[in-house]
């Protein structure tokens, strides 16, 4: 067949076979190379999200492959060493918060980057989506910050999960509102939910009902609205019509900061918000809203002035500001450092690049508390992949910084309520 080609023909058809011979080549890590693919939102309304996961994983990638005095997995030594030493090295796409494009980027860097693992990918509905197509191939797929109950009552046996999810979080909101009525001698009634209408948002409302109910209060506004809508002014006008004595939202960064600018507008002024993490705890949010959200109370896995109990927290934060242009660490890369951690000392345990040998290793992993930033009592897996050792907090907006204010015995700053309404706030 080539004999009938013309000779520049032929020589292109050579050439793209010896292109085709090189890329295969390329996509197959050298031995002693581990490769995690990390799927992240790198562009969009909440890109800082990724780009703070990025980040933090160049932290971990920094403390895995060198040394560090550090009472943290793998810091003793450079690399892996289980694996000879082993370098772990990342391959970062960008999933734009979309779960389709989530499905088809695992699906590349199984087939063609050849990763050993998946780790990702802060939106509930892509991680749905990414881990599915690990699930079907079976590449272990670790999440560290994905909230949505459903993502561990799958059934799947490939994936785990490191952080609470909205339930554990929608229960220790509402241990919260019991103690606080104790605190100060108040009594709250009705609750209103506001949520976004993905994975996210649903999962969580439909917790916070069930729980609502459970603990008798009347739930008088649930108000589902599309991510990233253009006004908030309708819900906002319901929410003034049934006054809930609290507001539970469940909303990303730009909702949340529209949620305040009209709230701020419309007059409405609830006298308590307990936000389910996301928008809520992006350094964006904070930066944007300042004191326009004082009072916020929002659930969260990690906070900054823990670290009177955490020493390992300012080590890891001053490693994070030189990467992050002086952004302190956060909820989102706290979590996602610790993720990360996890599966590569997994990996190192397992001995293996092997899939297999990788999930076995992950089902065993007993991770003390001493060697984690966050305030749990460790990282072990239950038989759904979901971690045991979980613990939330919540933190209150108070001139324009988070204080842990709950559990009571951790806090930093006691609870400002009610929230003072925009005719008294400074």
């Amino acid at each position: 067949m080539i004999r009938r080609m013309g000779r520049r023909t032929a020589l292109e058809a050579l050439l793209a076979l010896l292109a085709l011979t090189a890329v295969g080549a390329c996509a197959r890590p050298p031995a002693n190379e581990v490769v995690i693919g990390v799927l992240y939102p790198m562009t969009g309304p909440v890109a800082q999200i990724g780009i703070d996961a990025k980040n933090v994983i160049d932290v971990a990638l920094d403390i895995i492959n060198n040394r560090h005095d550090l009472k943290l997995p793998l810091a003793a030594e450079a690399g892996l060493p289980r694996l000879g030493g082993a370098k772990v090295r990342v391959v970062v796409v960008d999933h734009q918060g979309k779960p389709d494009i989530g499905q088809a980027e695992a699906e590349r860097l199984i087939t063609q980057e050849k990763v050993h693992a998946l780790f990702g990918a802060y939106f509930s509905s892509v991680t749905n989506t990414a881990s599915q197509v690990a699930e079907r191939i079976g590449i272990p797929f670790v999440n560290a910050d994905s909230s949505s109950p459903a993502l561990t009552e799958r059934g799947f046996q490939w994936f785990f999960r490191t952080s609470p999810h909205d339930g554990h979080f929608s229960l220790v909101m509402f241990d919260f509102l019991k103690d606080l009525e104790k605190q100060k001698k108040v009594k709250f009634r009705t609750v209103g939910i506001l949520n976004e209408n993905t994975q996210f948002g649903s999962d969580s409302a439909k917790v916070q009902e069930e729980l609502a109910k459970k603990h008798g209060y009347r739930l008088v506004a649930k108000l589902p609205f599309k991510s990233g809508s253009p006004s908030l002014d309708a819900e906002i006008g319901r929410l003034k019509a049934a006054r809930p004595d609290v507001l539970l939202p469940s909303i990303y960064t730009s909702d949340a900061i529209l949620f305040t600018r009209t709230a701020k507008n419309l007059d409405y002024n609830p006298r308590l918000i307990v936000a389910q993490d996301a928008g809520y705890t992006d350094p964006k949010f904070v930066s944007e809203m300042g004191k326009e959200a004082e009072g916020a109370i929002t659930r969260a896995p990690f906070a900054m002035d823990l670290a009177g109990r955490k020493p390992l927290i300012p080590v890891v934060n001053e490693m994070f500001k030189k990467l992050s242009g002086g952004r302190d660490l956060s909820d989102v890369p706290a979590r996602v450092l610790t993720g990360f951690l996890v599966l590569a000392d997994a990996i190192n345990r397992a001995g293996s690049r092997e899939p297999a040998a990788i999930q076995k290793a992950l089902r065993e992993t007993n991770m003390p508390a001493e060697q984690l930033l966050m305030p749990w009592t460790g990282v072990r897996f239950d038989e759904k992949g979901q971690n045991t050792g979980v613990r939330a907090i919540l933190m209150q907006l108070q001139g324009g910084t988070y204080y842990t204010v709950y559990p009571f015995e951790l806090a930093a700053r006691d609870v400002l309520y009610p929230i003072p309404t925009w005719a008294k706030r400074k």
